[in-house]
């Protein structure tokens, strides 16, 4: 099959296995636009429950805002996110993202933005890739952009038709080529669908046994046989045995003193 039907083949199937799980970011989930925008940075290098956390001690602070986030000095925001790691960092990302988008005219107006300005303006800000900066287009902003991060990266180098290289701009255009049809909607559902099935099933050690992709995954094929193999092989060093092994093993046992058992 082709990159180009492998992709929406793919994202269907995981949007229909993952399409009712929760998704921190999904319209029915999210509070507002800002917890996208500053949860994309807070869970940089960090899992999201501590980013969440981060983003409770900004609300609580009365500091998630961009007027707030823009006004205030590094060092207190730096406390207040500290949960989710590198504070001094994340604190510098989040006050530049809000002084990009208060010079913006505020989130209402850069979120009306058209994809080609906004973006750039993303990337052009301290501390914001193209990962980051296609999650706040997705999410916040419901623009037509397809998030790319190392889940998605990882399924399809195991499935075993994948983009060339690892440009994120060639992976992108991918799969926006390949979901010609699909709304921002969609791919939203169809990344959060990728990024589920990553943390419960296609982890850094898979669990391929459990996948609902497994008929279409060379390496996922590849592990169930050489874990049944494995068995097989077992099975069959036990089953060989002779019987003056087994007989030495049953009696070294029955030797063996009931308390040191």
């Amino acid at each position: 099959m082709s990159l180009t039907a492998t992709i929406p083949a793919i994202c269907r199937r995981l949007d229909a296995a993952y399409g009712e799980q929760p998704w921190h970011w999904m319209p029915d989930y999210v509070r507002a636009p800002i917890d996208v925008v500053a949860g994309a940075i807070l869970v940089q290098h960090t899992i999201w429950a501590n980013a969440e956390r981060a983003l409770d001690a900004l609300r609580e602070a009365g500091a998630l805002g961009i007027g707030a986030l823009a006004s205030m000095p590094e060092r207190e925001i730096a406390s207040l996110v500290r949960v989710s790691g590198t504070p001094t960092v994340k604190a510098k990302r989040l006050r530049a993202v809000a002084l990009m988008i208060d010079g913006e005219g505020g989130l209402d107006a850069f979120l009306a933005l058209p994809l080609d300005r906004m973006r750039p303006l993303l990337l052009a800000t301290h501390g914001i890739g193209p990962e980051t900066a296609d999650a706040i287009a997705l999410y916040a902003a419901g623009r037509r952009t397809f998030v790319i991060d190392a889940y998605t990266k990882r399924l399809f180098r195991r499935i075993g038709i994948a983009p060339a290289g690892d440009r994120y701009d060639v992976w992108q255009r991918a799969f926006e080529t390949a979901l010609p049809d699909a709304d921002a909607g969609d791919f939203q559902r169809y990344h959060a669908a990728i990024v589920l099935h990553g943390k419960d099933v296609c982890r850094a050690t898979p669990h391929c046994t459990a996948c609902p992709l497994v008929d279409s995954c060379t390496y996922g094929r590849a592990q169930i046989l050489e874990s049944s193999a494995a068995a097989i092989t077992q099975v069959s060093v036990r089953s060989q045995r002779t019987p003056s092994e087994s007989s030495a093993t049953n009696r070294r046992r029955a030797s063996t003193p009931s308390g040191a058992r």
